[in-house]
């Protein structure tokens, strides 16, 4: 099956049994099933709270408001976005090794593995999304409206992360070691990403370095449409859309190429 069957009736179908797999067997043999994917938002959202805002009395920038859950509300709409990319990326390198048994399956088009694990992230992405706008209104009593911008705002990030996912995939079947590897890259990207932190509070010459971090745009960006109430820079989403189809091209043909030896390295 080529990428454009993936957008045909039978294609599209394949990829929703695949994430409604994914879903289901995330929880599986769980007493509350699919409820933790609520319970463990709203959980780690109140240690939030209590940890920064209570113990730490934590500000939001320089000079910024000490009020009971700004600082967590900050951190956990970066937090977000982060679960999104680090729930995709750690699982990536193991995909075609942990489905060894569709390699051999010519017809079978075996980059349907990272799609199915990106959206199920999708899908539990937009359930902290919703356990955020809870919390914010119970604490501000009212929403930002621009909080409708955050689908488009995810979209190039969801084909970036895609892409990166395909790249793994593929990569982490020939050199088993990459598996070990992405973890700390995951956490140095955590911590250089504006997510305990805004970019203001860095010294003016880190700043443009941290904009290195993939996470650094989507971060900021969420955080405007959802905390601040900001429409989104349509011309730096045009850019960022476009850096990311591209890489999500250019990582779905070298999977392809990659995909030739799998057969023998299984």
């Amino acid at each position: 099956m080529s990428a454009s069957q993936l957008f045909t009736r039978q294609g599209l179908e394949l990829i929703k049994q695949m994430t409604v797999r994914e879903i289901q067997g995330r929880y599986r043999g769980s007493f509350i099933g699919l409820f933790w994917s609520f319970l463990i938002p709203i959980i780690m959202l109140l240690v939030y709270t209590f940890v920064f805002s209570v113990v730490f009395k934590a500000r939001w920038g320089v000079g910024g408001d000490v009020g009971h859950g700004k600082f967590a509300i900050n951190l956990f709409a970066g937090m977000m976005v982060y679960n999104f990319f680090s729930e995709v990326i750690s699982r990536s390198p193991m995909l075609i090794l942990n489905n060894r048994n569709f390699v051999k399956k010519m017809v079978f088009p075996l980059e349907i593995f990272s799609i199915a694990t990106t959206f199920n992230a999708l899908f539990h992405f937009f359930i902290s999304l919703f356990i955020f706008a809870v919390f914010f209104l119970f604490l501000n009593h009212y929403l930002c409206w621009t909080i409708i911008f955050i689908p488009l705002i995810i979209l190039p990030f969801f084909c970036l992360t895609l892409g990166i996912s395909c790249l793994l995939a593929g990569a982490g079947l020939l050199l088993r070691d990459i598996n070990y590897i992405i973890n700390v890259i995951l956490t140095i990207l955590m911590f250089f990403a504006p997510i305990f932190y805004p970019v203001s509070m860095l010294p003016a010459a880190l700043q443009h370095l941290v904009y290195l971090n993939p996470l650094t745009l989507i971060v900021e960006e969420a955080r405007q449409v959802l905390v601040l109430g900001v429409m989104p820079d349509w011309k730096l989403w045009i850019i960022n859309t476009i850096i990311s189809v591209a890489v999500l091209i250019c990582s779905y043909l070298l999977f392809e190429k990659m995909r030739r030896v799998f057969a023998d390295v299984i």
